[in-house]
C-alpha cells in the first residue's frame, strides 16, 4: 500500500455553510491512480467539520436548524467570554461533527451510498479560506 496526499482548496462564508466536496475528493482519487484503498479526509482548523449528507436544499436547511438547536449561536460560552470573538458555538459544532472521515473506495471509486455526498460544514463567523487534506491509502 502507498499513502498519497492532495487537498481540497475552498472559499466558505461560515455560518453553517455546507459546501459538498465529493467532486473535488473523487478527482483527488483518480490523480493518486489508486484503484482500491481508502481516503482521510480531514479538516486543518477547529472551526469545521466533515461529514456525509443528501446534499439537497431541503436537507441543508434541516441540518442548519438542527444545530442551532443543539447548539445555539446566542447562547453564552466561556470562550467568547475569554476571547471575544463570537465563535464558541461554532467550536462546539464542529466537535460534535468531526474534524475528518473516512471512506473506503474501489475499482477507483468512492464506494458512498446512492444520494451520499461528502460535506465540508464551516461553522465559524466570518468568511474563510479552507484547506481540506485528502490522505489516500491505496494500491
Amino acid at each position: 500500500m502507498d499513502v498519497k496526499t492532495e487537498f481540497v482548496v475552498l472559499n466558505s462564508v461560515g455560518d453553517t455553510d455546507i459546501i459538498n466536496i465529493t467532486n473535488e475528493v473523487e478527482n483527488n482519487l483518480k490523480d493518486t491512480g489508486f484503484r482500491e484503498g481508502s481516503v482521510t479526509i480531514f479538516s486543518s482548523g477547529s472551526t469545521g467539520g466533515l461529514t456525509t449528507i443528501e446534499y439537497e436544499p431541503g436537507l441543508k436547511k434541516d441540518f442548519r436548524r438542527l444545530m442551532e438547536k443543539i447548539v445555539p449561536k446566542a447562547a453564552k460560552y466561556e470562550h467568547d467570554e475569554t476571547w471575544h470573538d463570537g465563535n464558541g458555538h461554532s467550536h462546539l459544532r464542529s466537535s460534535l461533527v468531526k474534524p475528518s472521515l473516512t471512506v473506503p473506495f474501489a475499482e477507483g471509486k468512492l464506494l458512498l451510498g446512492t444520494w451520499q455526498q461528502i460535506v465540508f460544514v464551516d461553522f465559524d463567523v466570518r468568511q474563510r479560506r479552507r484547506e481540506i487534506v485528502t490522505q489516500f491509502i491505496g494500491k
